[in-house]
């Protein structure tokens, strides 16, 4: 027997079509199994889903493994990228195993650092929204009674901020060109995407050859400042952190999404998980002191990323310029970091200053020569604050050195600040 055109949507002949496509209810129930099968104790975060559906969201638009062809360019444009370097920068190379990953592989690779980022404020959500589901899910008379619940209401929660954090995560792999694109050390290996330099690279008339050095020179610069500055890895991350332990959930929000939820009903689980903005920053004084310490410490990364680059391709690579003015246009209008970081942690960031930043350490090059530009990296004491940045002229006027020791000597957890109690 032959089916009617329009009969498979046909509620009378498809009991299931109220629930959506085929496609609806197979993402569904996957992301629902997906809940079940989560460790109560593996996080706040429910990260195989979230790995899973940023993975979805790659494949659906095409992410080819890397051919070998194109892993051997990658390869050579980042050592030959780093031996430039070598003549511009103090800092010793920081390519040990450049490699190439297709947008899966840049996924897997940097959920380690994703998880560290996400997971303190994630935690504050899932607790609120185990909280408001309770309360939205139950009749007044058994919320009482509602205790074993709640691990379950808390992997829901989990289940929430996953799909957000895969869904921004995806849409992130789709546009980077590298493992250090928005300015946080992401992985401790020199890579690059040949799918995200290709979508980098549209509409540009510019040589592929030169593109791919271009942004080689960036990814290796990038890695010299994550791998050879210890502290530099814990000040960015930790003022994300900080950052982030001023959010708190929109439960308001949140109890209108949850009016009426079905949790037997994968389609309405589906669209509720579909959308809306539930966090919210709180302006308090010491979340915007993180704020701007992030910002400028971000700043700082890539104003001196774009001036050793410069310098390094200068006279090597004809079109140089051009390529630095696009990756300052594309930084400048709201790239991946601004969305993913917004979505993510609520943060809305983009690093403002990067002009006033590459032009402070360009006037400090010029002033004390690159070895007394790159030892401003030597402590975080030594680095240029906001106010510097806005009057570069006394910073780059002022001391190169700093008694470090002293610096040192009240960190000693045993009150006597002498240097007997040094170890």
């Amino acid at each position: 027997m032959t089916d009617l055109p329009g009969r498979e949507n046909d509620p009378n002949e498809n009991p299931f079509a109220m629930f959506g496509s085929p496609e609806q209810i197979a993402a569904a129930m996957r992301q629902f199994a997906d809940m079940l099968s989560a460790s109560p104790d593996a996080g706040p975060v429910n990260w195989d889903m979230a790995k899973n559906i940023a993975r979805h969201a790659v494949v659906a638009e095409g992410d080819p493994s890397v051919m070998e062809g194109e892993r051997r360019q990658i390869v050579e444009a980042l050592n030959l990228a780093d031996l430039w370097l070598n003549e511009v920068t103090t800092l010793p190379s920081g390519v040990v195993n450049p490699q190439a990953w297709s947008r899966s592989e840049w996924i897997e690779k940097t959920v380690p650092v994703w998880k560290q980022l996400c997971d303190p404020v994630a935690n504050q959500m899932v607790e609120t929204m185990g909280g408001t589901l309770g309360a939205a899910g139950l009749p007044p008379e058994a919320q009482a009674m509602a205790g074993p619940l709640m691990g379950m209401l808390k992997q829901m929660g989990g289940m929430m901020v996953g799909q957000q954090i895969g869904q921004a995560i995806g849409t992130l792999a789709r546009e980077v060109v590298g493992s250090s694109d928005i300015g946080l050390p992401l992985s401790d290996t020199a890579a690059l995407l040949p799918g995200g330099i290709a979508t980098f690279s549209e509409g540009l008339e510019t040589p592929s050859e030169e593109i791919r050095l271009y942004l080689a020179l960036r990814e290796a610069a990038h890695h010299r400042l994550f791998q050879h500055v210890p502290w530099l890895r814990a000040h960015l991350l930790g003022a994300v952190e900080e950052y982030a332990r001023g959010i708190t959930v929109d439960v308001s929000a949140l109890e209108e999404k949850l009016q009426g939820l079905d949790l037997s009903n994968p389609a309405q689980i589906q669209e509720v998980l579909g959308g809306g903005e539930l966090l919210k920053p709180e302006e308090t004084e010491q979340q915007r002191a993180a704020l701007s310490r992030l910002e400028t410490a971000l700043a700082l990364v890539e104003g001196w990323v774009a001036t050793v680059v410069d310098s390094a391709a200068d006279g090597k690579l004809p079109s140089s310029a051009a390529l630095a003015e696009t990756v300052r246009r594309r930084r400048a209008t709201g790239g991946p970091a601004e969305r993913t970081f917004a979505t993510l942690v609520g943060l809305e960031l983009r690093p403002r200053r990067l002009r006033e930043a590459a032009a402070l350490w360009k006037a400090l090059g010029d002033e004390r020569g690159i070895d007394g530009r790159d030892a401003v990296w030597n402590h975080p004491d030594l680095m240029p604050t906001a106010d510097d940045l806005d009057h570069p002229e006394s910073f780059v006027k002022g001391e190169a050195e700093l008694d470090l020791s002293a610096l040192e000597e009240p960190k000693d957890d045993t009150g006597d600040q002498g240097p007997s109690e040094t170890t």
